[in-house]
């Protein structure tokens, strides 16, 4: 499945709908940019209206030092080890850093800030295995010019006049990554032991929390830093472990000599401690061929330079460099849709016009060209106990999470049925891989026509899927763990009429990657 699949939601969707279908036009790379940018300005704007006190040029000054030097630095180290630079990555880490450190014009602040830009861009090569970076980048930067003592990082984005424009930034990054429930042990754990420490102090109730969230980087931080993709184990209930841990280092005092509690220590303690949780570093993929998958999608196979660790249901971030950018940056996520077991490692793509600009390059591919996979993650896997029963829907190409455990043979020891959704039969992706798949698969073909033979037809009074088609189609649906896979119109609306029908657990896979 590819994140970059996002029809117009239909009339009457409902906001949630709408939102994941304006959020789906940019990877989060772009979207991050984006809000950080927005901020940039912000911080500006509350400076020329005296709400900040840096002065306005000593920000732009700071601003065009942070974006220069990360910029400038990544191009000039990206050749030396041999990769392909990431702008927008390195734009990204531009804004951090200038949301960490001080405006100012002394010499050495503006020293120690210039290190921390090279450092950060620096720590992307050097502190890598198998070219995967193990530390944010700008934390890394931050703390080791720390260390030299020319400059600390002040995280002044925790001013309280930035609220107005950070919590809505924060809420967007994070319902786009749907980190909220990270985000938020985060914030708990994070909150309870500063607030306990000011109530201890004296200060009231109220202040105490108003002093965590709106005065200390809480926000900053778990928006736009602890939930960094590249830097996070690949299941949630890893991420929310480490949230816990991470909060905890976060907000409790302490004070080892040359190192004291920071939030970019934190932030460092925790990236090592996802770096060992995860698949470790790059691979590179040998590209071997395509297959039409149906008249408007296709299966491409690559052949990894080691072999990747993942779970049936699981996705792959793919690194795909072009020339002209299209808005959507160049890494792209995509469902494997092989066994973990198979030599080769498999995506199945909606190749329909218009083509964006990494589905060119994709296509663009001959035999024995090389791309990179960037990382591995995703929940999008069945429930660990074999006699727990699922539903399985998937809308179009949102078929392909699914294949994987077919593929694997994880669904021929379960009750498992599979709805599948398709504009006609000839769109109907992996007929062949459904008819063997070894369970009970239903097909429903919007234009009205008979599905691929061997595979049943799922028909029904109306031309809305809703609870009552659902329920109708699988009685015992309450009975059973509900996965949802499709755009993200698609999976609103599916997901609502799984629970009208009385599911009561719905996972859902609706290309929100990276």
């Amino acid at each position: 499945m590819s994140p970059i699949e996002t029809p117009k939601a239909p009339p009457g969707a409902s906001l949630g709908a709408r939102l994941d279908t304006a959020l789906g036009r940019f990877t989060m790379y772009r979207l991050v940019l984006l809000v950080l940018a927005v901020l940039a300005v912000y911080s500006l704007v509350l400076d020329a209206l005296g709400w900040l006190t840096f002065g306005i040029p000593e920000m732009l000054a700071h601003l065009v030092l942070c974006l220069g030097l990360t910029y400038a630095s990544n191009r000039a180290l990206a050749p030396l080890f041999r990769v392909r630079p990431h702008s927008e990555s390195s734009l990204i880490t531009g804004l951090l850093l200038y949301f960490l450190f001080w405006p100012s014009f002394a010499p050495l602040d503006v020293a120690g800030v210039a290190l921390a830009c090279v450092l950060a861009s620096a720590s992307k090569y050097a502190l890598a295995w198998r070219g995967r970076h193990i530390f944010n980048a700008a934390a890394a930067g931050a703390f080791v010019a720390g260390l030299t003592g020319l400059n600390i990082a002040t995280w002044w984005a925790a001013t309280p006049a930035m609220l107005w424009a950070l919590v809505p930034g924060v809420l967007l990054v994070l319902y786009r990554t749907r980190k909220f429930l990270m985000a938020s042990v985060f914030l708990v754990v994070a909150t309870a032991i500063i607030t306990s420490e000011l109530l201890q102090a004296g200060m009231s109730a109220g202040m105490a929390l108003w002093q965590s969230l709106a005065q200390r980087p809480l926000l900053f931080f778990v928006g736009f830093m602890l939930t960094e993709p590249l830097t996070l184990p690949p299941r949630r209930w890893q991420q929310l472990a480490l949230a816990a841990v991470v909060g905890v280092v976060f907000a409790v005092p302490y004070n080892f000599g040359f190192i004291a509690n920071s939030p970019e220590a934190a932030l460092l303690l925790g990236n090592a401690i996802a770096f060992l949780m995860g698949q470790r570093g790059r691979v590179t993929l040998r590209f071997t061929g395509t297959r039409p998958l149906t008249p408007s999608t296709t299966e491409f196979s690559f052949e990894p330079s080691r072999p990747v660790r993942f779970v049936p249901g699981q996705y792959m971030e793919l690194d795909l460099p072009h020339a002209k950018s299209d808005g959507k940056g160049r890494r792209r996520v995509f469902s494997l849709t092989g066994s973990p077991s198979e030599s080769l490692v498999k995506f199945g793509v909606r190749t329909a016009e218009p083509l964006s600009a990494a589905k060119k390059v994709l296509l663009s591919l001959n035999p024995g060209d090389e791309v990179t996979a960037t990382s591995v993650g995703g929940d999008f896997v069945l429930p660990r106990d074999p006699r727990k029963p699922v539903l399985l829907i998937a809308a179009g190409i949102g078929v392909t999470p699914y294949l994987s455990h077919v593929s694997s043979g994880g669904l021929r020891e379960r009750d498992a049925v599979l709805l599948l959704l398709a504009r006609s039969a000839d769109e109907v992706a992996y007929a062949d891989e459904l008819r063997a798949a070894g369970i009970r698969v239903l097909v429903r073909v919007a234009d009205g026509s008979a599905p691929p033979s061997g595979l049943a037809s799922a028909s029904w009074d109306g031309t809305r899927v809703d609870g009552e088609a659902i329920r109708a189609l699988v009685p015992d649906v309450a009975g059973r763990e509900v996965y949802v896979s499709g755009s993200p119109a698609s999976v609103a609306s599916l997901r609502r009429a799984a629970k009208q029908a009385g599911a009561a657990k719905v996972h859902v896979d609706s290309f929100s990657g990276y």
